[in-house]
């Protein structure tokens, strides 16, 4: 399994990154945000398009993203609009969706963006070849917010993702008892050691779920999401905190 290499980044070697979300309505909120993540111990930006007000304005989401990568510098950024059905705060139709994750690939503002995995088999593909015609990476994602899949089920969908091109598959699901964090975490040592040909990303969400966003060097997930004022998904801890963790395991192996 190689690295995915994002600037100076290199998603699957050594110790778990860092991605810290931009959640912000505005872009005052949300350059705010993105000058006070400078100086935290983060890998990796994700800016939560689904949460801009003018997400629909096309114009405004690519000053916003250029205005992202001036205050950034080096820092990769991942573009993601959540959608409603995968727990964002906003619907699209889906040829608005392949539009918009396009032409911000096309942009040269960002070096990942995520893709909705099970958006329809078409759309996804013409995402994937346009973003790597761009130069950007894919993480292709999935989210179950009201249960954890059988570990079969969960290792299926990795493997269907890294199939479609994806440059990351990433999977997260809603734990209804510690056992199922179990479930996650089997899934990911399977996808890691016996099918993956790229990194994967992995985690099982809420307070159950938070020993999965430390642990992903053990298990085989190679990045994790950590909080800087308003987490973006439930089980999110705070940025020093899962840095500091995160070097003592590392340290330990």
């Amino acid at each position: 399994m190689n690295p995915v290499i994002v600037r100076n980044v290199k998603i699957g070697e050594g110790s778990p990154k860092i991605c810290v979300p931009i959640v912000a309505e505005d872009e005052a909120s949300m350059e705010k945000m993105a000058e006070s993540i400078c100086g935290l111990p983060v890998d990796l930006v994700e800016w939560r398009a689904d949460w801009f007000q003018q997400v629909f304005c096309r114009e405004k989401v690519l000053a916003a993203a250029g205005k992202l990568r001036e205050i950034l510098g080096e820092i990769p950024i991942l573009f993601t609009f959540r959608t409603a059905k995968e727990g964002g705060e906003k619907a699209i139709a889906p040829e608005d969706y392949e539009a918009l994750n396009l032409a911000v690939a096309e942009s040269g503002y960002v070096d990942l963006i995520d893709v909705e995995a099970f958006t329809g088999d078409e759309t996804v593909r013409r995402i994937i070849d346009g973003a790597h015609a761009c130069g950007v990476k894919v993480v292709a994602s999935n989210h179950d917010f009201a249960k954890t899949p059988p570990k079969e089920e969960l290792v299926c969908r990795l493997c269907r993702m890294q199939e479609m091109g994806a440059d990351i598959p990433k999977i997260a699901v809603m734990p209804r008892c510690r056992r199922d964090v179990l479930t996650l975490l089997a899934a990911t040592l399977e996808m890691s050691e016996q099918h993956a040909d790229t990194p994967v990303i992995t985690m099982s969400m809420a307070s159950d779920g938070v020993i999965s966003r430390l642990a992903g060097e053990v298990f085989g997930s190679a990045l994790t999401f950590g909080a800087a004022g308003r987490a973006s998904a439930p089980g999110q801890i705070g940025v020093e905190d899962l840095k500091q963790v995160l070097e003592i395991i590392h340290e330990s192996r």
